[in-house]
């Protein structure tokens, strides 16, 4: 059982059995499954349902979709075992209520922050939504959403709460997340790119390494 102090981890993007295994032995407490073709971590649903299935029971497995419609939703939760949804595109607060509604299942919404002027929507996500994923606001013209291995200014976010659980990603690495920790006060990070040997491809040691870092926060 986790302390309840402990810091709790997230290693997105993960593409097998193999890799959910390797991130349950570490100590994560959420996997994620990319759910967006453009992704180098983009999984189709027969696979994230094997993927899927490997989970131990009591780590939290999380579907990342972008701007999904709800044919989409439907496919996916119909076959893969999830417990959370991660709403990672430009999902307005509407739509975020639409889909809590309509499956029943908690939502984390994915909110870009490059400057203070970004802030503001994660309060009102914080208000419809189960979770709030503070993460790196892409540049113009990224063709994905998240995983681009970049950090934001951590101090933006010093000493910041919100009314819900948050969660801090963005360039994060076995390297640097003690450091963002002990700078935001986060308790949840989450890593995708920070823990590959290659793109979309996660390495067992780097896992290990990036939960031990989080965790000696």
């Amino acid at each position: 059982m986790r302390a309840g102090n402990e810091v709790r981890v997230k290693i997105c993007g993960l593409r097998s059995a193999a890799d959910v295994e390797a991130a349950a032995t570490a100590g994560a407490a959420y996997v994620g499954f990319v759910f967006f073709a453009r992704s180098p971590r983009g999984l189709d649903v027969p696979t994230a349902r094997e993927a899927a299935m490997a989970a131990p029971e009591g780590l939290a497995k999380v579907a990342l979709t972008v701007d999904a419609p709800d044919a989409e939703l439907d496919r996916i939760l119909e076959s893969v075992p999830i417990d959370m949804l991660q709403l990672h595109g430009r999902e307005s607060p509407e739509r975020v209520t639409e889909i809590r509604a309509r499956y029943g299942l908690p939502v984390m919404k994915a909110v870009g922050v490059a400057e203070s002027g970004d802030l503001d929507a994660l309060e009102t996500y914080a208000r419809v939504a189960d979770q709030v994923l503070v993460d790196a606001r892409p540049p113009p013209g990224a063709p994905l959403p998240g995983g681009n291995a970049l950090a934001f200014d951590w101090r933006l976010i010093e000493g910041r709460r919100w009314a819900v659980p948050w969660m801090l990603a963005g360039g994060l690495t076995p390297d640097n997340v003690a450091r963002a920790i002990r700078v935001t006060g986060a308790r949840q990070v989450d890593v995708s790119s920070g823990v590959e040997h290659s793109p979309g491809n996660k390495d067992s040691e780097l896992i290990l390494r990036f939960i031990a870092a989080a965790q000696g926060a």
